[in-house]
Order: structure tokens, then C-alpha cells, then sequence
């Protein structure tokens, strides 16, 4: 018989990738992690790791294991929590991951309104970037995390997590004042020349950047790169560059020498979803909060 703790290593290799990730996730040694799954060869009776220069990777019986491995451990999570899915008035510790945008224009909001209904509901948030949402869910450090996807920088599904789409937003182009006269769509053709301001933290925004305007002909001149909207929105209103703004993160400004424009093409949008554990999908605890953000007051 298989020890969960081990198939839940292989489990974290296929998603990962290396040893040092699984350790570093797990809270173990790379050595510890390498010994154990040497077991789990022993066990499986199958060569499941093979090296490829100084990285591992899966074996073609290692890959089948692995799936049957995600069953495996998403069945035991789910008997763990069907007792709780059984109690009709929710209750319980829900713990929240998301962006400091949507936390403050719609998370919060949500909050307020199941722990009116819903009193003995406990909400933990915690601030994590829409990259680490997936990863924070599947080490169990949130039980729901916020995730957001840019049209033009789509993200592969993880296996295990499941995704519930909250808001399509639109994509904005945030420019100086004296842009003001323009009126309609900004040909990105036209803005070659600008100094454009990304995030420092994760791809998406840089991403976005580099396709945009790929699709208009050119390779942007990404100078500056933060990741507070409020402080980038300040930033092109003193003339230190351009960028594209979620419509949301406009909404918070309190600027008032910036441009909001839609850029020609193709529409930009950031699609924002909840992400859960196949198995959890079913709590009333997360019923509770995913119905309040679904549906917002």
C-alpha cells in the first residue's frame, strides 16, 4: 500500500518541476524529498524518476502514478471534508488569498456581507500576487485564492483546481494630459516611442505589454517597472511613462492629470476568478463566500 505522504511528493513533482521546489513547498530537504520517493520506487516496484543533466523528470510509469496519485489524494481530502459539507448552517475558518485591487474593491465587500448572514463564518485574508494563487491553494495556505488572467496572456489549467470566473474588466491604456484632446481608441502604433511602465513581481503585466504591442508592430521600451497601481498611475501623471491599467485599479486613482483610453485591436480585458481545491468545492463555508463575490451587493 502506497504512503499518502509520498504519493503527495510525487503528486508535487509533476506539478513543480525539481526537487528544490517540492522541498522548499513541502518544508523538507531535497535530500529527505529524493529518499522518499527512491521508497516510493521501491513500493511501485518501477523506475518512476529519471535524471536529465542535474534535473529529475517523471518516467512515462512515473507520469501514470502521478495521476492516479492526484485521484488518490483528492479522494482522501474530500472524505476529510465530507462532514462538514453535511452541516446546513455554514460555519467554520475560511482563509482568503488575494491582490490588494480586488481585496479592496470587491473582497472586502463580500466579507462584510457573509458575516452579516453568515456569523459563524470566520474570514482570514491574506495579501499573495494572482501568480501564487494556484500554488498557495494547492500547499493548503488559502482555502480560496483570487486569480487573474490577461486576455492576451491566457494560463493553463492546474489539475486539482478548480477555477470560477468572477468579472471579465476591461484593459486600459493610462496616459499623460496631453493626450487629452484624443478621442476614441489610441493606436499603439503611436505610442513606439514611450517609456512604458509594467509590474516588477510577475510576468502577466509584462506579458500583456510585450503582445500588445507585437500586434501593432513594435517591442515597447519598458523602463520602469512597479507594481502599486496608485504609484504607477502617479507616475504617468508626471510624464515618467505610459501603461496599461486594469479598470479597476483606475477606479482607486486620485489623480487627475491622467488620460484613460482603450487601445485599438483587439480588446484587452483581465479576467478575475476564484480558485478552489476540487474537493472543497462543495463546503458551505465556500459556497458562502463564493456566492457573496458572484454576487455582490
Amino acid at each position: 500500500m502506497f504512503d499518502l505522504v509520498r504519493l503527495r511528493l510525487l503528486r508535487e513533482l509533476a506539478h513543480r518541476g525539481t526537487m528544490m521546489a517540492v522541498a522548499d513547498a513541502m518544508g523538507m530537504t531535497s535530500s529527505a524529498v529524493s529518499q522518499q520517493l527512491a521508497t516510493l520506487e521501491y513500493e511501485a516496484r518501477a523506475i518512476l524518476l529519471e535524471r536529465i543533466g542535474r534535473r529529475v523528470q517523471l518516467t512515462a510509469e512515473g507520469q501514470r502514478l502521478a495521476m492516479h496519485a492526484e485521484a488518490i489524494l483528492q479522494a482522501v481530502e474530500a472524505a476529510a471534508l465530507d462532514p462538514q459539507t453535511a452541516e446546513k448552517q455554514p460555519r467554520g475558518m475560511v482563509r482568503v488569498g488575494s491582490f490588494p485591487t480586488f481585496a479592496q474593491a470587491r473582497l472586502m465587500p463580500a466579507i462584510a456581507a457573509v458575516r452579516a448572514r453568515y456569523p459563524d463564518i470566520e474570514i482570514i485574508l491574506c495579501e499573495i500576487e494572482s501568480a501564487d494563487a494556484a500554488t498557495a491553494i494547492r500547499d493548503g495556505r488559502c482555502d480560496l485564492a483570487i486569480a487573474f488572467s490577461y486576455s492576451l496572456a491566457p494560463k493553463a489549467d492546474v489539475p486539482g483546481i478548480v477555477s470560477k470566473q468572477l468579472l471579465d474588466e476591461p484593459v486600459l491604456l493610462a496616459l499623460g494630459k496631453e493626450w487629452r484632446r484624443e478621442a476614441g481608441p489610441i493606436d499603439l502604433r503611436r505610442l513606439e516611442g514611450e517609456k512604458w511602465i509594467v509590474g516588477s513581481r510577475q510576468l502577466d503585466d509584462h506579458e500583456l505589454a510585450l503582445r500588445a504591442c507585437a500586434l501593432a508592430g513594435f517591442v515597447p521600451r519598458i523602463t520602469h517597472r512597479i507594481d502599486d497601481y496608485n504609484l504607477l498611475l502617479h507616475m504617468v501623471a508626471a510624464g515618467l511613462g505610459i501603461g496599461f491599467v486594469p479598470q479597476m485599479a483606475l477606479g482607486t486613482a486620485n489623480t487627475k492629470d491622467i488620460v484613460r483610453r482603450e487601445a485599438a485591436g483587439p480588446p484587452l480585458h483581465r479576467r478575475i476568478s476564484a480558485v478552489i481545491r476540487h474537493t472543497s468545492a462543495n463546503m458551505p463555508t465556500i459556497r458562502a463566500v463564493l456566492s457573496a463575490l458572484q454576487n455582490p451587493v
